[in-house]
């Protein structure tokens, strides 16, 4: 009897702790670890050349990129209830060389190797506006912190649909903040620009 309370207790809680998800690992020196299984987390959405600042691709030289963006499963399903982001998410924007031919192709582009690895995380105890950047410039290695003076905060600041991120570019995403009334007000204005 002793032993299946036991049992009961351990099932209990079992799902409580596959819940609450790895929290992000930090190096001593304030890097953060690429998660290991990103890849198996919520996907977004992909886009190619994405560029904040033209419309005309990459810059001349610059090779075309293609990027795909994942989410922790817990943040996804916080978001699917109340349409904002908890404490904790972790957002992996993955960036890939995009090759334009290959042995079948004749035609569009296909991802390659990984350029570079960009990780928004909100984390309100460590980061002063909650959220912060962090770029590995090979996809394997911890990610650097990006100062709190780079473009990528106020950008973020000003333009991202909910909570400082760009919520605009993923499709299963927007309809819900739509719903959910949590849409940020520089991106309301943005909208009504257009």
């Amino acid at each position: 009897m002793r032993h299946l309370r036991k049992l009961v207790v351990i099932l209990l809680f079992a799902p409580c702790a596959v819940l609450a998800g790895a929290a992000p690992e930090y190096t001593p020196d304030n890097r953060l670890a690429v998660p290991a299984d990103y890849r198996q987390w919520v996907f977004l959405t992909s886009s190619i050349d994405l560029n904040y600042a033209s419309a005309d691709g990459p810059a001349s030289g610059q090779a075309h990129l293609l990027d795909n963006v994942f989410v922790n499963p817990e943040a996804y399903q916080a978001f699917l209830k109340n349409g904002e982001w908890p404490d904790g998410t972790v957002l992996v924007k993955e960036n890939r060389i995009a090759e334009s031919a290959g042995t079948l192709s004749r035609s569009g582009r296909f991802q390659t190797a990984i350029r570079s690895i960009e990780i928004h995380v909100k984390d309100v105890a460590r980061s002063p506006g909650k959220w912060a950047f962090y770029v590995s410039a090979d996809g394997k290695a911890p990610g650097a912190p990006m100062p709190v003076s780079a473009s990528c905060y106020s950008c973020h600041q000003d333009h991202g649909a909910v909570d400082t991120t760009f919520v605009q570019f993923y499709p299963t995403l927007l309809g819900i903040a739509q719903a959910k009334g949590t849409l940020d007000a520089g991106y309301l204005k943005d909208s009504a620009a257009k």
